[in-house]
């Protein structure tokens, strides 16, 4: 038998001659259960928000982008770039690599002007699901047999008062990078292009707003670059989406890989780094609140500090009981100090399980609406094994260092 838990074990459930130190300790273990049920829950919470903005992005977005880190075009001859697609293009069976040509231009449409980025892509861009899965009028279609065709966002969609159903085409200029611009003609100094509308597209509200999908060789056109040209390389690994999962291991190691290919010339992006703001702003938010419930934690864990220093007083004589019978200081001290971090525990725990139980609930049946035209009608939640583990050691540190304290005196009860 191991005595120091023999003794914290038979305090913890025996009654005190005092009865005010059971109903500290009760409220301590009571009070740590709410601050754990609370982490584990908001905790859950803001991992289903982060899960569900994710998935906004990565959803559309490509898994790795390559772009020069000096000028606008990318060198499909260069042999960094060779390798990097071939790289890419080698990490899954269905892992599509495409040169994109981007840039900002000028769109009329029926006598309606606006400003658009054009996003010249190849036409085999249409089988990667993710994409097209968000579109919402006609069929994501970028030729139609030797036709050439555009996809529209719909914000500029609604600009432009443009519907795929009508036979209106839509014009697009760009000036040119080879001519000077004429004031007596400047139309002369633009290219153009007339081109008929496939679809609309639903696409997440940032920066890609306001964007028209055109072939390769029309974009290619426009911006006159030749063959061996384009803006940037996008390279999706799967053609699903991959539902705003984070980066795994092998993803990381393939960033730096590729980075190590191309070097300093060019800047490998993958998810995370395409949309970092965004990605570090709601981590330190969840770090912040988490902060927030473990110094509540560590204000209300300090009832253990005074439960436990009244529980030694009340039990001196006791403890010289132990001293006669050969125990050590060290003995008793361990005593002690395990049994304020079993009430820590005898909190926690529970406390833990039922924030399990309640993100469960909350998760199967959405009990607790979200209030608001928002695009779930819940709250989500997202539980993760890390939070729950997190949680579980802070808390038992902060357990220990309140037993901790008090128990330092029990050295001096022994002499």
């Amino acid at each position: 038998m191991h005595l120091p838990s023999f003794i914290a074990r038979r305090y913890l459930f025996s009654k005190s001659n005092r009865n005010v130190i059971n109903i500290i300790s009760i409220v301590s273990a009571v009070a740590i259960g709410i601050g754990c049920l609370a982490l584990i829950v908001i905790l859950s919470v803001y991992n289903g928000f982060d899960s569900l903005v994710e998935s906004s992005y990565t959803s559309y977005s490509p898994d790795y982008i390559i772009t020069p880190s000096k000028g606008k075009t990318v060198n499909l001859a260069d042999s960094k770039v060779v390798e990097a697609m071939r790289e890419l293009s080698s990490f899954s069976d269905s892992a599509y690599v495409f040169p994109v040509a981007e840039e900002t231009v000028y769109v009329q449409y029926d006598g309606i002007q606006s400003i658009a980025r054009m996003k010249g892509v190849p036409v085999s861009y249409q089988e990667i699901t993710r994409v097209t899965s968000n579109t919402d009028q006609g069929d994501f279609t970028l030729q139609f047999g030797e036709l050439n065709r555009a996809v529209v966002d719909d914000m500029l969609a609604a600009t432009l008062m443009l519907k795929p159903s009508f036979s209106t085409p839509l014009e697009i200029y760009l000036p040119s990078r080879t001519e000077d611009v004429s004031l007596i003609m400047p139309m002369e100094s633009l290219q153009s292009e007339t081109i008929l509308p496939s679809a609309t597209i639903v696409l997440p509200k940032n920066e890609e707003s306001n964007l028209v999908f055109v072939p390769l060789g029309v974009a290619k056109e426009l911006m006159e670059l030749d063959d061996a040209e384009c803006s940037k390389i996008e390279a999706f690994l799967s053609p699903a989406s991959p539902q705003g999962r984070s980066l795994t291991v092998k993803e990381k190691k393939l960033t730096k890989r590729l980075q190590q290919i191309l070097g300093e010339e060019y800047v490998v992006k993958d998810r995370f780094r395409q949309n970092e703001t965004v990605y570090k702003m709601m981590r330190a938010e969840k770090f912040a609140v988490y902060m927030i419930l473990i110094f509540v934690t560590v204000i209300i864990s300090v009832n253990i500090f005074a439960s436990l220093s009244m529980l030694i007083i009340d039990k001196k004589r006791d403890i010289s009981t132990y001293k006669a019978m050969g125990a050590t200081p060290a003995t008793v001290r361990r005593s002690f100090l395990l049994h304020g971090w079993l009430i820590c525990m005898a909190g926690a725990v529970p406390g833990i399980i039922l924030g399990l139980i309640i993100c469960w609930i909350q998760g199967t049946f959405g009990v607790v609406p979200l209030p608001g035209n928002f695009v779930i009608d819940h709250y989500p939640v997202l539980v993760k094994a890390s939070d729950v583990l997190i949680t579980l050691l802070s808390v038992s540190a902060i357990g220990f260092i309140m037993a901790y304290l008090p128990s330092r005196s029990i050295k001096q009860l022994c002499i």
